[in-house]
């Protein structure tokens, strides 16, 4: 038999002697399955692993509710298995935690360990420091000088009452304990940062770039301490540090520029790291926690620096760390946290000195930390409150005090009776720093870091607001600043569709013979039939060129300039890469797909789109959007809305061309909105939630575009442009809507219907108006007699104003507003470039005791006023109405809602949302619908 027949037989009998072996300590033959076995210790391990993520996760859920870090309930946890609290249990310890299977545990939390610190090294960002530069540092250095000194006193008298000065030298012990005192849990400052709304205030800025230096300065007093400590000789320590540093300089220089043009040329800062790239980094990171290990450090210190070599341009450390982030944190740590919780034996501090030494640490680490940081940032002239934060926030211990604790205690120098009193200060320490910091700095007095966000200067806001004024008073003066809020890639599209009709027209642009403008009317192929006194007017009007002035006004609607922000909002959670993030938000900026193609848009369709990113808590999100609008001087804010489409394309396109190409009509008693407010389960109620907090909270006009066939979904011609219905109720919201369409339709491949409704308790009297009782084929005919005689009608208006003065003042209002678009003794009034605009808007005037039914079947007239081959998509514009609306819809509504057969629920939350008279048209079925809705709402007071 040769080599490699007895290479496979040797094989086979290993197999075959391990399946003997597991069939005999199976259950069914009657072993134990949490004995230890040497052989086979998976079976051991699942079974601690599970007790460990179980416990330490349902504590870290307790602890969540009272804002305390995942890191505090981890240590409490590992201390309640540990021979505190569950190791008096008979047999507990022995049985799950039996010192034959710790170094099983160990070699798997110092993996984890190692890996936590690579990912440490890769949240230090020089460039953080940098950018906050003299303060920053100060800070820091303060934040280390003054702890250490008073650490390096109360070792004296620690070293002579709890460490055995025949083994451990005092210089060792002195350097230890300066290291213990002075240094910051960066990881976990960072979590306590986000969990406390702080990342993006001043506070937390300056706090994450006093932690960098802070972390880097104490884990180089860690590795000399070390070297220190392995060494047997001086000569030896020299010798072990002159290696580390030579190690860290390679790594640093060399490696790092290697490493850096292989992420570049792989294609990595691109498309995030390629397998090839994850492989090499994980390799430069145990290589060299193998080379700090041998030399006499110790191997989480490769970690360390390995993390630093890795390259933040792209967000190529951030897609890395989103890689094994969850891995370590969630399945190492634990471990590392339950291993230094068995090497924690509170019942050995039994005594009034061992817990007066506690007190004593307590205060000696917090008070040093404190009055250095608070103290030195009250010189740099930081407010009291904030200093106080400062210092609150530097004096956090937590997660890394406890790998130096343990370090240490690995090394020799302390015991377990000092390792378990420095736990204890540990934990104490963390704990407090959430609430005294919530305290001391609450959130009324906060400054956010956004607020230089380089809002318009002084005098282009002179410059807008003189322009504004020429053009007449706020009910008429054109949206000129836009806040688009830029969620999914999803929402590019509606976005870039509502852009497109902000843009100034082009002033050679003719259009088309026979081109559609509103309901009923064409224009014509020649200028015969238009009055020869208008000729110039009308003949301008058709080329959309520059109109002659009007009473001596000049035509500068079309020269004020269009800005739109553009915000993208991020979920600021407690991950590592989630903190990166936010730190890196200039590399982000660079390189979001969703901002860049919407920057480039607005280029090539003439505007100025400015991206921003903002990195916040979910339930942040309202306020940011009204920080952002406030510090941007925006004028409206624009909330997208893609609602999911139905399977058919008729049910996204429902001109009688596409039901016929389908096969099939759409229903009129079928709603899309059923597919989104039908069930709880079904939609984002978040993003409703988020929608309505907007509206509440911001201060500035505000649209929410519900995008129903505007995002590809639809099939019309090319270039057959948009329609927009808008049924004008009264009250600011109409008013403001009003204006809105106005300004749409000066896009010259934009035309309108806006129907003026009143509200008739009179059925006799409204023979000409529809009701909802008139069949659609009936309705649609009495709709374009309506239309060609444009009869005004009067009647009475319930409304929801509380009182007289302020319905009289808003009814006088919507006439002004009214009467300024349709009335011909305003022309001398309006600017002459309106009236191109207007001439593409039918207005239109009607009455009827049910309006938002007669509303609904308005607007299927519109729609199925357009043939076939020109259909064109509808847009309904619609004021909010939620307060100081001109009609109170809420009994109509109910009597729709009930005829759909729909729970007052669905109905409520929908209308909470987008008002009643959206909710009307959007539930009444048929065309309206299924058209896009753009909601209105006036911010402040008008």
């Amino acid at each position: 038999m040769g080599w490699h027949d007895s290479v496979l037989a040797g094989n086979w009998l290993t197999v075959r002697s391990m399946a003997e072996r597991s069939v005999s300590s199976s259950v069914l033959s009657g072993s134990n399955p949490v004995e230890f076995d040497s052989s086979n210790p998976i079976t051991l391990f699942i079974v601690q692993l599970f007790i460990i993520l179980v416990f330490t996760q349902g504590l870290g859920w307790a602890f969540g509710y009272i804002k305390q870090p995942r890191v505090i309930a981890e240590v409490i946890g590992g201390i309640i298995l540990g021979p505190t609290v569950f190791g008096r249990i008979p047999h507990f310890s022995n049985d799950i935690f039996p010192p034959p299977s710790l170094p099983y545990l160990n070699l798997i939390a110092t993996i984890g360990l190692i890996l936590f610190l690579f990912l440490v090294g890769l949240e230090v960002d020089i460039g953080v420091m940098k950018r906050n530069g003299r303060a920053a540092a100060l800070i820091s250095a303060a934040g280390m000088i003054l702890p250490f000194g008073v650490g390096a006193g109360v070792a004296v008298p620690v070293y002579h009452n709890f460490v055995n000065t025949e083994k451990v030298s005092f210089g060792h012990f002195l350097l230890f304990s300066g290291v213990a005192m002075s240094i910051t849990a960066f990881p976990v400052l960072c979590r306590i940062l986000v969990s406390t709304k702080l990342l993006d205030t001043k506070v937390g800025v300056i706090v994450l770039a006093a932690g960098v230096g802070n972390d880097v300065v104490g884990w180089v007093l860690l590795a000399l301490t070390l070297a220190l400590v392995n060494a047997k000789a001086g000569v030896t320590a020299v010798y072990v540090l002159l290696c580390a540093v030579g190690w860290a300089i390679v790594l640093l220089w060399p490696i790092k520029k290697g490493f850096r043009w292989l992420v570049r040329r792989s294609g990595s800062l691109e498309h995030g790291p390629t397998p090839g790239m994850m492989i090499l980094t994980l390799l430069i990171v145990f290589a060299s926690a193998f080379i700090t290990d041998i030399i006499g450090v110790h191997p989480i210190f490769g970690g360390f620096i390995a993390g630093l070599i890795i390259p933040h341009e792209g967000g190529f450390a951030i897609a890395l760390v989103e890689k094994i982030d969850d891995l370590v944190s969630m399945l190492f740590l634990p471990i590392y946290f339950v291993l230094s919780g068995l090497s924690t034996n509170l019942g050995l501090l039994n005594t009034g000195k061992d817990w007066g030494y506690i007190v004593l640490l307590c205060t000696v680490a917090f008070l040093g930390k404190f009055i250095g940081c608070a103290g030195m940032a009250y010189i740099l002239r930081y407010p009291i409150r904030e200093s106080g934060a400062i210092g609150m926030l530097m004096s956090c211990k937590g997660l890394v005090e406890l790998i130096v604790l343990n370090v240490g205690y690995q090394a020799g120098i302390i015991d377990q009776r000092l390792f378990s009193m420095f736990v204890v200060e540990a934990v104490v320490l963390t704990f407090i720093t959430t609430p005294f910091t919530l305290l001391i700095y609450p959130e009324r007095v906060r400054s956010r870091a956004t607020a230089d966000l380089n809002p318009v200067r002084d005098h282009e806001k002179g410059e807008m607001a003189q322009l504004a004024a020429s053009l007449g008073s706020r009910e008429r003066d054109p949206v000129s600043r836009f806040l688009v809020v830029l969620q999914k890639l999803e929402h590019l599209a509606p976005l870039m569709l509502l852009t497109q009709m902000l843009e100034l027209p082009s002033p050679k642009t003719k259009r088309a013979p026979g081109e559609r403008t509103s309901l009923g009317k064409v224009y014509a192929k020649t200028d015969a039939d238009l009055d020869e006194t208008d000729s110039d007017f009308k003949s301008s009007a058709l080329e959309g060129a520059a109109l002659p002035t009007v009473s001596g006004q000049s035509s500068r609607l079309s020269s004020i300039p269009i800005t739109i922000d553009a915000l993208k909002l991020i979920e600021l959670t407690g991950r590592t890469f989630s903190v990166m993030q936010s730190a890196e938000k200039d590399q982000l900026l660079l390189t979001d797909d969703a901002l860049q193609l919407y920057r480039q848009f607005g280029r090539l369709r003439g505007l100025e789109v400015n991206p921003h990113i903002d990195i916040v808590g979910q339930d942040s999100f309202p306020s940011a959007v009204a920080d952002f609008a406030q510090n941007l001087s925006t004028q409206m804010v624009i909330i997208p809305w893609t609602v999911p489409s139905g399977s058919s394309s008729a049910l996204l396109d429902p001109s009688p061309a596409a039901a016929e190409r389908e096969g099939i009509v759409p229903s009129s008693s079928f709603s899309p909105f059923d597919s989104v407010f039908g069930s709880e389960t079904q939609g984002s109620p978040m993003y409703t939630h988020f929608v309505r907090r907007v509206f509440s909270e911001c201060q500035v006009d505000k649209a929410l575009f519900v995008d129903r066939g505007f995002s590809g979904g639809a099939t019309f011609a090319p270039g057959s442009g948009q329609h927009i219905f808008m049924p004008f109720f009264g009250g600011p919201d109409d008013r403001l809507a009003l204006k809105f369409v106005v300004q749409l339709c000066h896009h010259a491949n934009v035309t309108a219907t806006v129907v003026k409704v009143e509200k008739s308790e009179d059925l006799s009297a409204v023979s000409s108006s529809v009701s909802g009782k008139v069949g659609l084929e009936e309705s649609m005919e009495v709709h374009r007699e309506a239309l060609q005689r444009n009869q005004l009608t009067v009647g009475p208006t319930s409304t929801t104003f509380p009182d007289s003065a302020n319905r009289l003042a808003s009814d006088t209002a919507d006439n002004i507003a009214w009467s300024y678009y349709t009335s011909p003794s305003t022309l001398s009034t309006r600017p002459s470039s309106l009236e191109s605009i207007l001439r593409r808007i039918s207005f239109c005037n009607t009455k009827s005791p049910s309006p938002l039914s007669m509303t609904s079947d308005y607007a299927e007239s519109v729609l199925a006023s357009s043939p076939g081959p020109m259909w064109r998509p509808m847009l309904i514009v619609a004021g909010r109405g939620r307060r100081g609306a001109a009609l109170n819809h809420s009994d109509e509504l109910s009597r729709v809602l009930t005829e759909r057969g729909l729970s007052p629920t669905v109905g409520a939350e929908l209308r909470k949302t987008v008002g009643d008279v959206a909710a009307g048209l959007m539930l009444g079925g048929g065309a309206a619908g299924m058209a896009s809705f753009l909601v209105v709402e006036v911010g402040g007071q008008r």
